[in-house]
């Protein structure tokens, strides 16, 4: 029978998951300090008995229920049996490297092309179930170590983590270039995949992280690859660039057209006349050009060309060369150029000169069209009588000589 030892208490480091203390077959009275984050497990012949959780305890008959009918007292207190005390270490144990031994083979979803590749990391485990982990890894060790942990592991770890990351790849439809910007998430779904492997065991996958992916780099068939797909790439976002240029260029030329349309708004806002009044005068621009003949055919074409295009050129164009044909009230003459405007025109077209309002009246002396007064501004001729309607002199009559307008 082994050394008698008073204190029995954790002393391994802390990359350790299990140490088994060195002394055994110890006395009921013999002191156990078990430390935050730690259990300790009583072992007689062999079989788990008693679990301790963070405490000190005395090992006497009542702390131990299931050793109560075992001690011989006719032994001064020492148990006959063989008995061990083990140490389990619960902190979550972090930066365990791990690593594929071989290439991960794999066909590319996007390109259906055969690659391989391999893969590393980290990973953060914490012991569970106590129990479990002894009776299942440890058995009689000394102790388990986080190497030791790993190298139980390895066989069904790197078996799996290399189907895990082939099944991954193949249900997200990640092609290899891709696979680097998406590493976040195949982590997460191998964590969740390996997870129940290692709690069969009694251990707790924390964390698991996917840190790098090597891809076949320097192989001929990869390269060849490799450059299809940056061609393709490339030209894609040539395709792209051209289409941002062409839509700018769109956006350019009608913001252009607007700006324009705008500038002519306000100077035909700011002239007094519209786009309709507008294109009238350009038909009578044609129409002057067609008067250079000299023949009054050609000109009565003219006229005819003009009355017939619209409401407008009727309205304005028509006005005026009526006008100057048999002129009457319908036009406005500059007073500062004389010109002949249309009704309703705030400007001349000719001087710029702000029209001013009035009604106007046909001098029936010298027959021009002037500002409706007591006198003709052109000749002197005295108006007797003006008619309401036409603004003819009436020459004192009772019906107006011009309209007929009874006075």
């Amino acid at each position: 029978m082994g050394q008698i030892a008073e204190i029995i208490k954790y002393e391994g480091d802390n990359s350790t998951f299990v140490w088994k203390h060195p002394c055994e077959d110890f006395n009921s009275l013999t002191q156990l300090i078990v430390h935050e984050s730690q259990e300790a497990i009583f072992m007689m012949n062999g079989q788990a008995l008693d679990l301790f959780g963070a405490g000190r305890y005395t090992l006497e008959t009542q702390n131990i229920p299931k050793l109560s009918n075992l001690l011989n007292k006719l032994t001064g207190d020492k148990t006959p049996f063989h008995c061990e005390v083990y140490f389990i270490n619960k902190t979550e144990q972090m930066a365990i490297r791990w690593g594929t031994d071989s290439k991960v083979e794999f066909m590319d979803p996007t390109y259906g092309f055969p690659l391989s590749i391999g893969a590393s990391g980290e990973m953060s485990l914490r012991v569970e179930d106590s129990r479990k982990l002894l009776i299942k890894l440890v058995g009689t060790e000394n102790s388990l170590t986080q190497d030791s942990l790993v190298r139980y592991f390895r066989s069904f770890l790197m078996t799996k983590v290399k189907s895990y990351i082939a099944q991954t790849i193949k249900s997200q439809k990640l092609s290899i270039f891709e696979i680097d910007e998406k590493i976040q998430e195949i982590s997460k779904v191998l964590r969740e995949l390996l997870f129940p492997d290692f709690f069969d065991y009694g251990v707790a996958l924390e964390k698991f992280f996917v840190t790098t992916i090597v891809k076949p780099d320097g192989q001929p068939q990869y390269e060849r690859f490799k450059l299809l797909h940056f061609r393709q790439y490339a030209d894609v976002a040539e395709a792209k660039l051209r289409q941002q240029v062409d839509i700018i260029d769109e956006q350019t030329k009608a913001q252009k057209t607007i700006i324009e349309s705008q500038a002519i708004a306000t100077k035909r806002a700011q002239e007094g006349y519209t786009y309709q009044q507008e294109r009238s005068f350009d038909v009578a621009q044609d129409v002057a050009k067609n008067e250079a003949v000299g023949q009054f055919t050609n000109l009565g074409v003219g006229l005819g060309t003009m009355v017939g295009v619209g409401g407008s050129v009727a309205g304005v164009v028509g006005s005026v060369m009526n006008g100057s044909i048999n002129p009457t009230d319908q036009g406005i003459k500059c007073l500062k150029c004389g010109e002949l405007l249309p009704a309703n025109a705030k400007f001349c077209l000719e001087c710029g000169e702000k029209i001013v309002q009035h009604s106007t009246v046909v001098c029936p002396k010298c027959s021009k069209t002037v500002i409706k007064g007591k006198f003709c501004p052109e000749c002197g001729h005295r108006f007797l009588t003006i008619c309401s309607k036409c603004g003819a002199d009436t020459k004192g009559g009772k019906f107006c000589l011009e309209c007929g307008e009874k006075l």
